[in-house]
This record gives C-alpha cells, structure tokens and sequence, in this order.
C-alpha cells in the first residue's frame, strides 16, 4: 500500500471482504496512518482504532449511531459501538478476523468522520 495515502484517499475508498488471511496492520504503520485521521486514536494493544463523540444530547448521539450502523451495514465491516452518558458516543474499529487492525479500519474511519461531520 502506498503510505503517502491522504485521508481523501481513504474516504474514497469501500471496505472488501475479510475472512482472515491478510495480514494485521501493526502499531507504526497505524500511527502514520492516524496521522490522516486526526480524529482517531490507537489503542494501547495496538489493535484497534477509537473515536470520542461528545454529542451534547442523547437525540444527536443516537442519529450519529444509526448513521454508523448504516454505513457499516452497506460496508459490510462493523465497529463496536458505545453510547454511554447519553451522549457520549465511542465508536472502536478492528478486523476481528485477523485480531487486528486492516486497511478496512482505516477506510471506515474516514467514511465515518464524514458521516458524524
């Protein structure tokens, strides 16, 4: 993969099939990527992506899950999601086929931050 990727790049990407077989994405090259998605941080396992949603009200968190939940859908790669608070959203990426992180977390990611804008 080309690492000068920008997040345009990603964004205009789709997620693909995975069943396993691929290798994961290890820490380096997942901050240099994070490095294009801002928003984004790396767990401490290395193995997975998360973003903070601050909604300030329960009616915009739950829009901002639905349309998570619809994107995912349509993308076939499905993050794990958290409304706690009621209006605190967590949003964690990872290609729980390989135990780890794929290109596919970084596509959703930057699908998803246009959604939630």
């Amino acid at each position: 993969m080309n690492e000068s990727k920008t997040s345009t790049d990603w964004s205009s990407r789709h997620c693909v099939p995975c069943e396993g077989g691929i290798d994961r994405i290890f820490a380096d090259a997942a901050k240099r990527y994070l490095a294009e998605l801002s928003n984004w941080s790396l767990e401490e396992d290395g193995k997975q992506i998360s973003r903070k949603l601050n909604t300030g009200d329960f009616q915009t968190a739950v829009r901002h899950l639905n349309a998570i939940a619809e994107l995912a859908e349509a993308e076939q790669h499905h993050p794990d999601l958290h409304l706690t608070g009621y209006r605190h959203l967590r949003v964690v990426l990872t290609t729980h086929a390989i135990g780890g992180l794929s290109e596919n977390d970084f596509v959703m990611a930057a699908h998803i931050d246009r959604v939630v804008s």
